[in-house]
């Protein structure tokens, strides 16, 4: 029984019997997890498994098959714009625009996110969240594809969303910083905001985690947290734990 289940935190995602069909494919075949406020929940599985889609889902990007999907008690099909106003998305193949600087381009962004929010601050906090120091006034042209990414995650979680949902957030970035990436979003994690992520980097997903979902083929495999799930199948680490877990679906 995990501690949504026990009543100790409040539900921040609620998805139940998703199911997302492109035409005869099946994407999602069905599936249902559940995600707690201030809790950093971890999608793993192969390019391919369905995690994107899923993260698309509760973003408002795509239409159900059918299902429900809930977002701080908010129908992501329903209320898709009450739903917008507690998420910030970070999509794998994101980009910035090149012609501007960092900081031009935290703080055309910070626009977007204005009611009720110091937009100084807003862009001082992604500033601090990108790391990138005096290369924050140089445009992002002339930056690496790690320094781009790190950027964009900056303008994720500056506005301190009370979900963040990362699609590969590490993508593209070297070990340090990678490093960096995922102590900011333990970080943000610990001021209480939630945070949906997926990645097919099974080691970063248990090192960042309180507990993830399996998905293969569209279809959740098991979850728990990473503790769990390596004492359930006596595995050393997650990618042992998805292999076996296949094995036995």
């Amino acid at each position: 029984m995990n501690e949504i289940e026990k009543g100790i935190r409040m539900t921040a995602i609620e998805v139940e019997n998703l199911v997302k069909n492109y035409g005869s494919i099946e994407a999602l075949r069905g599936i249902s997890f559940a995600v707690g406020e201030g809790e950093i929940f971890g999608l793993i599985g192969p390019n391919g498994a369905g995690k994107t889609t899923a993260l698309r889902v509760v973003s408002t990007l795509l239409e159900i098959t059918s299902g429900t999907v809930k977002v701080f008690g908010f129908d992501v099909k329903e209320d898709p714009e009450e739903v917008r106003k507690k998420i910030s998305y970070l999509p794998e193949e994101a980009g910035a625009y090149k012609n501007l600087s960092g900081k031009e381009y935290l703080n055309f962004m910070a626009q977007f996110y204005t009611e009720g929010r110091n937009v100084r601050e807003m862009i001082e906090t992604g500033i601090l969240i990108s790391g990138l120091e005096d290369r924050i006034s140089d445009k992002v042209n002339t930056y690496s594809k790690g320094m781009t990414r790190k950027l964009l995650v900056a303008r994720a979680l500056m506005m301190e969303p009370p979900l963040a949902i990362l699609d590969e957030p590490t993508s593209g970035l070297d070990v340090i910083n990678s490093q960096e990436v995922r102590k900011i979003i333990k970080g943000f994690a610990r001021k209480g905001s939630t945070v949906l992520l997926s990645s097919h980097n099974m080691l970063e997903v248990e090192f960042l985690s309180d507990r993830v979902a399996l998905i293969g083929e569209g279809q959740i495999l098991d979850s728990g947290s990473p503790a769990e799930l390596k004492e359930r199948y006596t595995a050393q680490n997650l990618e042992e734990v998805f292999m076996e877990a296949v094995a036995h679906g």
